[in-house]
């Protein structure tokens, strides 16, 4: 039962990245965005991941790859685009 409650937060925080990831890419828009707060919520995730990766729990593991992914684009594009 746990692990489903991990699921759903994973599936539900995971989730509220997308709207700014295709935001940034279409409009290529990032100079709202703090590079200071992507910079340090990155390797916050990183560091999730590892702990779960540590536990063996997979909706650690699966939430943080997909979220460590979305916000690394976000902050990628943040770099690349000033």
């Amino acid at each position: 039962m746990s692990d489903w409650v991990g699921y759903a937060a994973a599936v539900l925080t995971t989730a509220a990245f997308f709207p700014q990831v295709i935001k940034s890419i279409r409009t290529r828009e990032t100079r709202h965005i703090s590079l200071g707060m992507y910079v340090l919520f990155c390797a916050g995730i990183a560091l999730w991941l590892v702990y779960g990766l540590m536990l063996h729990a997979l909706p650690i593991i699966f939430a943080n790859i997909v979220t460590l992914v979305l916000s690394g684009l976000i902050l990628f594009l943040k770099v690349k685009n000033g």
